[in-house]
């Protein structure tokens, strides 16, 4: 579909045991259901016309005639629909039953999918009636009077995904089918399984399709056997998940005694970004020889307006709430251990680090102290600068210098406002014109005294700019920009808040009551002067837009490389009516114009830790030409 999106879906329905006829109109009425809600593909579970726990019943010629009949009738009620149909029953050649998943659409098989790895322990013996698909030579078959092909070495392909099929216990094994077929082109993989319910098995079954999803950067779509199998020796629960890439999307609720069906959106252009920048992905091509691709018709309306019913996380850089706590030690843990390393390597007695009373250089000090901590040295050993010039307002100077006492550091005031006059002067800048070199004069000011300081007091510049504003530029070349480590490289400004945020809610944390009015007043640099109250008149929001924004803008640009078409409109799925589509485009563009222009700035940045999947090193993720034109992207 547009953008990318796939919407697929996985169908758990009302069965009863060896009734194929009753099973098939039930599996139709999901079919149904499925094409009328948009799915563009559906899955049942194992075994579905006939149901998974038949046992010995599967030597029956009549069960296995009735099946026939019942996919034969399933194929003409569904003849008008372009929906694709996954199905599980027994499929006989050659005088071997093979358990498999059928594949059709608008009344014709695509391709019969036989199961490779038959569980045949403990409660399973599945060799006891079926042969392994791993010896089966692809082959055109005869099933429900139709000629098809029986195939574990074809790729299903379509105009605007391909997709796999691999059955229950092949997920399981060292090596699952999926692994191959994704390694040799397959986008979503479908597994239509049976497993039973046993004290822990959900968790690990979840585990197993996740970590699928992501080792193969794929869409992974279950569907398991559930109410209406026989309970003779087992229970099913009837389980359905959907993922994408390590995330689940969406899951059903176990053990209903009600047909469900799930429904949701696979980004097969995301996962074609994550394959593109994975150099290794294709290198274990074994089988490559032995893959064809299986071509079917071509889908109508690809390019149809979607209305998405999976959620789109307005803040992508911001961990889940129920991993607040461990997320937020392990950043933390990141950039003290970057700092660490540099402090104890450079031999230096101090660092220096410019306090402001805002966001970035309160987490900064947050993270330096934290690291004196666990290096064992005193406080004192960190020197807090605070440099009032002429837009500091009595909010910000007061908190920096409470921040600076709460923790005990060792404290110093630089008034910048007469060194700034001076170069006013020098350079024949009539103070009164309040323009960028107005601005830029306070900021390389204040870097200056931090670099001289540094050599003065054998210490180290800890940089204080975010990642968001790396990825703007907003900052003063060879001014804030500048600095001989920067902690806050990988954290972009949404998290930067998070962050702080955090800290406050921590026990026992005595800048508790500071942290939350630094988080409370306004991003700004302060480098022009309030309002006439004495507060803060230059809000960097105002002038660039929303961080949230452009963090969103940013994660979505680098981290895949969407076009800013796919961005607009995910931005407008995240962010509902909070912003009108004109206020998202304007920020957009303007930071895709920023983000171009200002590269220069990033291909000197100084070192800093790597936090999150997206970072703008040029000595890491991120290398760009500082020329490159930006006309064709916006």
């Amino acid at each position: 579909m547009k953008y990318g999106f796939i919407k697929v879906a996985s169908a758990i329905p009302e069965l009863r045991v060896a009734d194929c006829a009753f099973n098939a109109s039930k599996i139709k009425e999901l079919i149904e259901k499925a094409d009328a809600e948009g799915v563009e593909i559906v899955c049942f579970p194992e075994l579905s016309i006939t149901s998974y726990s038949c046992a010995d019943l599967f030597f029956q010629k009549q069960l296995l005639d009735n099946a026939e009949r019942a996919l034969e009738k399933l194929l003409k009620d569904t003849e008008e629909l372009e929906i694709i149909n996954i199905v599980g029953m027994p499929v006989r050649t050659a005088n071997q039953l093979y358990n498999c998943a059928v594949v059709f659409c608008k009344g014709k098989i695509i391709q019969v999918v036989p199961k490779i790895n038959l569980l045949n322990n403990n409660e399973f013996y599945e060799k006891r009636w079926f042969t392994s698909g791993e010896i089966l030579a692809p082959e055109n078959i005869v099933l429900a009077g139709q000629e098809t092909l029986i195939s574990t070495k074809h790729i299903i392909k379509t105009n605007g995904f391909s997709f796999g099929v691999e059955i229950c216990e092949d997920l399981w094994v060292p090596t699952p089918p999926s692994s191959e077929l994704a390694v040799n082109g397959t986008e979503i993989i479908f597994n239509l399984s049976a497993s039973n319910e046993l004290v822990g098995k959900h968790n690990y079954r979840k585990q197993l399709i996740e970590q699928q999803s992501a080792r193969c950067h794929c869409g992974y779509v279950y569907a398991s056997a559930g109410f209406g199998e026989s309970t003779t020796d087992l229970v099913f629960s009837g389980n359905a998940f959907i993922a994408e890439n390590g995330k689940i999307l969406a899951e059903n609720e176990r053990f209903s005694f009600d047909p469900q069906l799930i429904i949701t959106e696979i980004d097969v252009e995301q996962l074609r970004a994550e394959r593109l920048k994975d150099s290794n992905f294709f290198n274990n091509r074994d089988n490559a020889n032995f893959f064809e691709t299986q071509y079917f018709f071509e889908r109508k309306n690809t390019e149809k307006a979607i209305r998405l019913t999976r959620k789109i996380n307005p803040h992508p850089f911001i961990p889940p709430v129920e991993k607040r706590d461990e997320s937020c030690r392990e950043i933390f843990d990141i950039q003290i251990g970057g700092l660490a390393k540099r402090w104890q390597h450079t031999r230096i007695d101090k660092l220096v680090i410019g306090v402001s009373g805002g966001l970035d250089s309160t987490l900064a000090l947050l993270v330096c102290a934290k690291t004196a901590d666990k290096l064992g040295y005193d406080h004192k050993r960190i020197l807090g600068v605070t440099m009032p010039g002429f837009g500091t307002t009595d909010r910000t100077y007061n908190n920096a210098l409470k921040l600076m006492k709460s923790l005990g550091i060792t404290m110093m005031e630089v008034n910048i406002k007469d060194a700034c006059l001076q170069h006013f002067k020098d350079i024949g800048h009539n103070p009164e014109i309040h323009d960028v070199t107005y601005e830029n004069v306070q900021a390389r000011e204040r870097t200056q005294i931090l670099m001289d300081l540094a050599n003065k007091q054998n210490g180290l510049v800890v940089g204080t700019g975010d990642l968001s504003e790396m990825a703007l530029g907003w900052s003063t070349y060879n001014g804030d920009h500048m600095s001989m480590y920067g902690v806050n490289s990988g954290i972009p400004k949404t998290l930067v808040r998070y962050l702080v945020d955090w800290a406050a809610d921590q026990p026992n944390e005595k800048s508790a009551e500071i942290l939350q009015d630094i988080l409370n007043t306004p991003v700004s640099p302060e480098l022009l002067p309030g309002d006439e109250k004495g507060e803060i008149k230059q809000r960097t929001e105002n002038i660039v837009g929303p961080y949230e924004l452009h963090d969103f803008f940013l994660y979505y640009f680098v981290r895949f490389g969407f076009t800013p078409n796919k961005i607009q409109f995910l931005a407008k799925q995240a962010f509902g009516n909070k912003y009108s589509e004109e206020t998202i485009n304007k920020w957009l563009k303007l930071f895709l114009k920023r983000f171009f222009q200002q590269q220069f700035k990033r291909s000197c940045s100084p070192d800093g830790p790597k936090v999150g999947s997206v970072n703008l090193s040029p000595r890491g993720d991120w290398r760009m030409p500082s020329d490159a034109s930006f006309s064709d992207f916006i």
